[in-house]
């Protein structure tokens, strides 16, 4: 089993990495990062000692400041170094780089040379180091109105407000998930080794866009699925990708339920309850008082469950959160919430006749099963 643990856990990498990481809990092992332990000299030295592997993603990118930037980042890696030394330990380090190191700036700066600096570490001391120069990353919870363009996107249509092109760059993109497999698969790789390996390389992009092209996408979303309840058209894997990020951004408190336009005529009442313009997979259940079903949670599939008879309480919380959001939805007035990926969710019926709901998902070759992840809500 190895122990991993994650300089800046909390940010947007790290958190996805560390929830990863659970979902192997007999190859990996997550030793807890906080960031105060960058001052606090016995609690680093803690977190170097527990560690087969260290994941350096801690560093600051913005500040009005940019000198400051270039002091923090240098610091935290001259702690680690020193952390690391102090203790005597060699682990494994995989150090987060930037396509801005050969930049003329202070963050590409501080970049270049903290490489260099764990790199003499390693030398002297017989240690593996892998440098990750990173393209672009995105996908669900990243901080809006910071470091990513498409999160501030995502945020600003699903917000009320309107998202502006300051330049309008050709972008090189890589999935959030796509680039945690990466670590993972460069993990096992040179932990296997027999021998230490000092590298520096480029992490592949998934695609490349202009920034345009990637705002039209998403106001294509806006339009289709957030304004109207319509299920968009994804071209391929990449497009899923930005769906689910965009659904992210959502205020579901304040979205959901969303209710069915119901049409009356001679023989009875009629809603539809799924459009779409992409395949997936329907299907339809029956609940009986008192039972829940779900706690679980899928990190690649899309799920919208909308309730035609019965009565009945959702309730949903992201991974690796406490807040839980309850929906209850009413059959006399149908209506569905849409479950994004790594929030882990449940259904119970709340009343006294059976609940009758319908699942659709957006499957990608793949079975539904093989996406399920269980945890209680």
């Amino acid at each position: 089993m190895l122990k991993i643990g994650i300089t800046g856990q909390a940010g947007f990498i790290g958190k996805h990495l560390f929830n990863t990481l659970r979902l192997n809990p007999d190859i990996y092992e997550r030793i807890t990062f906080y960031d105060n332990y960058f001052s606090n000299e016995f609690l680093l030295r803690s977190f170097v000692r527990q560690c087969d592997v260290i994941v350096h993603l801690a560093a600051m990118s913005r500040h009005p400041d940019p000198q400051i930037v270039y002091e923090t980042n240098i610091k935290l890696v001259k702690k680690l170094i020193q952390a690391m030394e102090s203790e005597s330990v060699s682990p494994f380090v995989m150090f987060s780089s930037s396509i801005q190191e050969n930049c003329d700036n202070e963050y590409g700066k501080s970049k270049r040379e903290g490489y260099e600096l764990l790199e003499k570490w390693a030398h002297n001391n017989g240690a593996s180091l892998y440098g990750m120069i990173l393209p672009n990353v995105y996908g669900p919870f990243c901080k809006p109105n910071y470091a990513s363009f498409i999160a501030t996107f995502c945020y600003k249509l699903t917000h009320g407000e309107v998202p502006e092109v300051l330049i309008d760059n050709q972008v090189k993109l890589i999935y959030i998930g796509n680039l945690i497999n990466y670590i993972l698969s460069k993990i096992e790789e040179v932990t296997k080794l027999n021998k230490p390996l000092v590298e520096c390389n480029p992490v592949s992009f998934d695609f490349e866009k202009k920034v345009t092209e990637i705002l039209n996408l998403f106001e294509k979303f806006k339009e289709e699925y957030f304004d109207n309840g319509f299920i968009p058209k994804q071209q391929d894997i990449n497009e899923t990708n930005l769906f689910n990020t965009f659904c992210s951004y959502i205020d579901h408190k304040k979205y959901y339920p969303v209710k069915l336009d119901q049409k009356v005529n001679k023989s009875g009442e009629h809603a539809k309850t799924v459009k779409f313009s992409i395949g997936g997979l329907v299907s339809i259940s029956k609940t009986m008082s008192g039972v829940t079903n779900g706690n679980h949670y899928h990190i690649r599939t899309f799920e919208r469950l909308t309730v035609i008879k019965g009565k009945a309480r959702i309730q949903l919380r992201q991974i690796g959160t406490e807040e839980i959001i309850y929906f209850y939805l009413d059959g006399i007035e149908p209506s569905y919430v849409d479950i994004p990926i790594w929030h882990t969710y449940n259904i119970t019926n709340i009343g006294y006749e059976d609940l009758y709901t319908q699942s659709w998902t957006n499957v990608w070759d793949q079975s539904k099963d093989a996406d399920i992840y269980i945890e209680s809500v």
